[in-house]
């Protein structure tokens, strides 16, 4: 398979025959009057890209590269603005260098380096931030930039059998991790949408959530012990089922972004691998008592795996299911024992709000049964398939994009709201028309996490504008409204205005001085979080 340098994914599994066929027809019904005129990728070979302005020491060189192909496919990320700006060659900000360390030791190498020479370094596992998390803006205040592509350490080093866990190296991919684990019918189950090509160590330096809707749903939750190589020397947690003395140092570079130090290896808590499953699609009438039940299910103590609401238009998009009130998608699974009975209590909640369950209830044992599709497998193969349709839409002139939150409970409806009118308003004067869709990817019993998308008919050369107008828009509609900026893709460069409102001051303070002491000369991803000019 060959990875696409400029979208998602391998260039061999891109959408083309009938299922582009059958796309372009449902976005033409959608969008009557879209100009659907399919856009190609430049020639990488005759893009302008940045000069190389630095080299490595002779002493690292054999771990760098200044590949053309190589630092550009480095120096974005996969968000809607990445790909049309790729597609359109323009192509601002790429790494003078992709450096490949190989041990823990070449990384701290690496950093003592860059300190010394004033060059910023972006740590880069998958590639796949949707938030300019990996894009090197920060070339001009600094002698160069490089790539660290944690790539090179992806082992699983050490499994512990009897406290369920294993020390596993932060550059491992999510297929490589479940492969190693699987003869051991262990399963670290954290299976994020970026899942085939996102890392270890970029899951834990964003936070990020997982596929599952309840109790196991970031991957916090799974983390025994970190170990991590800053500037100013390694730190390593101690492994331990939970503890009480002081701030959790793990807590520190969770969600830190690269800002801080490199993770290279984490003990992770482990499942064994589920045996039991149990799957219904309901559907709804009458979208307030949809969200009531999934309310009185995410209360219940049961803890779906899965506790998936689509709005009837997310209903149609992407399940081909036609339902006034939206479809809610149930999952329940256990290593241990059957789950029939929580799913039946699940679906008699819904029945209690009005839900229908047409196709019944799905209950497999995976030593002997098959599953019957249906309309949660529907919207599961779509949603494995949903970036590599963005990229077709967005070379035809289509906004294709997604913005996520979460909010208490009681705030829903009115945020919901907000989102619906800022995304109108943000239409008009940007002179497109398009949709709004919203699912829940997670709930908890005090809010659930939504998930908007927005498919809308751009015009071509002008579709990263209007989006960044609609995303703004949208943003502070989020902030105001009382949600968070981001529920799991992390903030990144794209996301540091509304951050930056959201964060509490003492708390801004006190990253900051973490920053300085940690990283003085300020190398580390400069602009994402903190502004590096408050530290250097």
């Amino acid at each position: 398979m060959t990875r696409s340098w400029w979208g998602w994914g391998n260039q061999e599994d891109a959408v083309s025959g009938t299922e582009l066929d059958a796309l372009t027809k449902r976005v033409a019904a959608l969008l009557p009057g879209a100009d659907l005129t399919a856009h190609t990728p430049p020639d990488l070979a005759g893009l302008a890209v940045p000069a190389v302005r630095m080299r490595m020491p002779a002493a690292l060189a054999h771990l760098a590269s200044e590949d053309r192909t190589d630092r550009v496919a480095h120096g974005h990320g996969q968000a809607f603005r990445d790909v049309v700006r790729a597609l359109r060659g323009q192509i601002d900000h790429v790494p003078d260098q992709v450096v490949r360390p190989r041990t823990e030791q070449d990384v701290a190498d690496v950093l003592d380096w860059c300190t010394d020479a004033g060059v910023a370094a972006v740590p880069f596992g998958g590639g796949t931030s949707v938030v300019g998390g990996v894009e090197p803006r920060c070339g001009a205040d600094y002698a160069g930039t490089i790539a660290l592509d944690m790539g090179g350490l992806d082992q699983v080093l050490e499994i512990d059998h009897t406290s369920r866990a294993a020390r596993i190296q932060a550059g491992i991919l999510g297929p490589a991790l479940e492969s190693a684990l699987r003869p051991h019918e262990l399963t670290l189950r954290h299976f994020p949408q970026s899942f085939e090509f996102s890392s270890l160590g970029g899951w834990l330096a964003t936070r990020a959530g997982g596929h599952y809707a309840t109790v196991y749903t970031h991957i916090d939750d799974m983390v025994e012990s970190l170990r991590v190589v800053t500037p100013r020397g390694v730190g390593e947690s101690r492994r331990l089922p939970g503890s009480g003395a002081g701030p959790s140092p793990d807590r520190m570079f969770l969600g830190s972004e690269g800002i801080l130090g490199v993770i290279t290896e984490a003990w992770m808590r482990l499942q064994e691998r589920p045996r039991w499953r149990a799957g219904a699609s309901v559907l709804f009438d009458d979208y307030g008592h949809a969200v009531a039940a999934t309310r009185a299910i995410a209360q219940s103590g049961l803890f779906p795996a899965n506790c998936r609401l689509l709005d009837p238009v997310e209903a149609f998009i992407n399940a081909g299911t036609s339902t006034a009130g939206g479809v809610l998608v149930l999952g329940f699974e256990s290593a241990d024992h059957p789950v029939d009975v929580p799913i039946a209590r699940a679906v008699e909640i819904c029945r209690e709000h009005g839900g229908r369950v047409p196709d019944g209830i799905n209950v497999t044992d995976s030593a002997d049964a098959v599953a019957r599709p249906g309309a949660a497998d529907a919207w599961r193969s779509s949603f494995l398939r949903m970036p590599y349709q963005r990229d077709a839409l967005a070379a035809r002139s289509m906004i294709v994009e997604t913005f996520e939150t979460a909010c208490t409970w009681e705030r829903f409806d009115a945020l919901r709201a907000a989102v619906l009118d800022a995304v109108n308003a943000a239409f008009a004067a940007t002179g497109v028309t398009g949709v709004l869709t919203c699912r829940f990817t997670h709930v908890y019993p005090d809010g659930p996490a939504p998930y908007f998308g927005i498919y809308a008919a751009g015009q071509w050369g002008r579709t990263v504008e209007q989006w960044d107008e609609i995303k703004a828009a949208v943003s502070q509609a989020l902030v105001n409204s009382g949600g968070t900026i981001t529920h799991h893709h992390a903030v990144g460069r794209d996301h540091r205005p509304w951050y930056d409102r959201q964060r509490p001051e003492p708390f801004a303070a006190a990253l900051i001085a973490a920053k300085a002491a940690l990283d003085p000369a300020a190398i580390l991803n400069p602009g994402v979080l903190i502004d590096p000019a408050r530290t250097r």
